[in-house]
């Protein structure tokens, strides 16, 4: 008789059934060395360039340093050996391509935006979106589902990442090899302390090199590097923890359910009748001019205020009315395709309509009461929606939308930069300045608490004006001065702006000129 095939032992170890080890089991090997070496001395270039308190040139380097650190930790992974036992479930993640070079770069892009812009609430809106780019870059969430996931286990890889590289940095090469680069780092360290000391010490002009790039240390500056310092191993950590095995972000669900083609298309009809109702009032407005909006008793500025938030409010409602109609409305049929595009790209072309009056009335408000940083902001955020509604509309020319998710968080992420390069705080100062030169109003004391980007713009006001403006502002520039860490452009080209024309204290600013005098 012949032997039969041979076959795997019916004992285990088994396959992890758990949620983490169906959709993500992680890596099957510790880290390599290369990997986290990279990723610590990713963390201590950060640790010493980032300035925690303002925008500047430091957060720039940090972010090429940490896209470094997670190519070489790619690139440089640890292979199995020939005789390493195959793991008993092959997992293959799915690859980004093109992907991931895209949500990079943005992420670097929005990182690079406090070398340029030294408006500090900006920056901090770049740095956020970076953070959810950079997620982007290494999960690949490609629904909207999978891309809310994904940031959700971002924190998680960061805890899972900590025992992965301290297991992959305390097994391999150990003895001699670690110990010999221990010592290689600490005499590398040693030679450039002794030997700077003394070159400092003989030269006056290198000597104000290196008390411009060595910070003074104290209780501070070590609390700050080891802050930042922790915090980017555990986001690096996490970043290659998830690049090295990304979870599985498909959709687990069955079938979708459906509901009849009544109980959707009755609602969102209704929903066309009533927005065709008010398109057509808001149309009058946006074409009829004074005489409606005089007709009611009520100035352009009124007028604007009194719904501009209701208006916005409604285009943001208006997206999941339409994401929930596209998932459970019926399709089989020609006629049910039909009727999803008549109804839901009505309501979208109304939407933009709505839009449309928003952005109307906010520009009637600034060119009323001035314009500040939160009205540019929620216009923004109306044109970024007023885009959304256009890629809702092109894909429902063949409905199918599986590239939508990413569009629009991309087109968010471009209307971001596109604001950064806009130079917001001063485009606020100019439209404020010109309205000023128009009508004799200004509010000095809110331009006074702009940003250094908008000095140029504030140059232009009369003497006293001037002054009351641009006081503050160089104020903080004298007090606050920039190392190499946080060097930014738009508060150096504020710094050489006013040391060739000073401000003058002016005591008597009261913060609002109602006339031109």
């Amino acid at each position: 008789m012949r032997p039969g095939p041979v076959v795997a032992p019916l004992f285990g170890p088994w396959a992890d059934a758990s949620l983490f080890g169906r959709r993500w089991p992680g890596p099957g090997r510790p880290a390599s060395t290369a990997a986290g070496a990279a990723i610590l001395a990713a963390a201590v270039v950060a640790a010493l360039a980032v300035p925690l308190d303002r925008p500047g040139v430091g957060w720039s380097v940090a972010a090429i340093a940490g896209v470094a650190a997670l190519i070489v930790a790619r690139v440089l992974s640890a292979r199995p050996g020939p005789t390493a036992p195959q793991p008993l479930v092959t997992w293959h993640p799915r690859t980004l391509g093109n992907a991931r070079f895209l949500w990079s770069a943005a992420t670097v892009a929005l990182l690079a935006v406090g070398t340029f812009r030294a408006a500090g609430w900006l920056f901090l809106l770049c740095l956020v979106t970076a953070a959810v780019t950079g997620i982007l870059a290494v999960t690949g969430g490609r629904s909207a589902r999978g891309m809310v996931l994904a940031v959700l286990l971002a924190p998680v890889a960061g805890l899972r990442a900590l025992p992965w590289l301290t297991h992959g940095l305390t097994t391999q090469r150990r003895g001699a090899g670690r110990s010999r680069l221990v010592a290689t780092i600490a005499v590398s360290v040693l030679l450039l302390i002794v030997f700077g000391s003394l070159f400092a010490s003989a030269d006056a002009a290198f000597a104000r090199i290196v008390t411009a790039v060595v910070p003074d240390i104290d209780a501070e500056t070590v609390t700050r590097w080891i802050f930042v310092f922790a915090v980017t191993t555990f986001a690096l950590g996490g970043a290659a923890f998830l690049r090295a095995a990304p979870p599985d972000l498909g959709s687990s669900e069955g079938a979708r359910r459906r509901v009849t083609r009544l109980e959707w298309a009755i609602p969102l009809s209704l929903l066309v009748l009533l927005f065709a109702l008010f398109v057509g009032v808001q149309l009058t407005v946006l074409f009829g001019g004074s005489r409606h909006v005089v007709a009611e008793g009520l100035t352009y500025a009124e007028y604007a205020r009194s719904g501009f938030w209701q208006l916005l409010v409604v285009t943001g409602l208006t997206l999941p009315v339409l994401a929930g109609a596209a998932r459970w409305a019926p399709r089989d049929t020609h006629a049910d395709r039909v009727l999803i595009r008549a109804v839901l790209g009505t309501l979208a072309v109304l939407t933009l309509v709505i839009v449309a009056s928003a952005l109307h009335r906010m520009d009637l408000y600034a060119d009323t009461y001035g314009l500040t940083r939160l009205r540019v902001l929620v216009a923004l955020c109306e044109l970024w929606l007023g885009a959304v509604f256009l890629l809702i509309l092109g894909a429902g020319v063949r409905l199918r939308a599986a590239w939508l998710p990413r569009t629009v968080v991309a087109a968010g992420v471009l209307a971001l930069l596109g604001l950064a390069a806009a130079n917001p705080d001063r485009v606020i100062a100019d439209h404020n300045v010109t309205r000023y030169e128009k009508t004799g109003k200004i509010d000095t004391s809110y331009l006074s608490q702009l940003s250094a980007d908008a000095v140029p713009a504030l140059d232009r006001l009369p003497a006293s004006s001037r002054d009351c403006a641009l006081g503050p502002i160089a104020l903080d520039l004298n007090i606050d001065s920039d190392d190499w860490r946080g060097w930014n452009l738009g508060r150096h080209q504020a710094r050489d702006l006013l040391a060739k024309k000073p401000v003058v204290v002016n005591r008597g600013c009261t913060g609002s000129v109602p006339t031109n005098r």
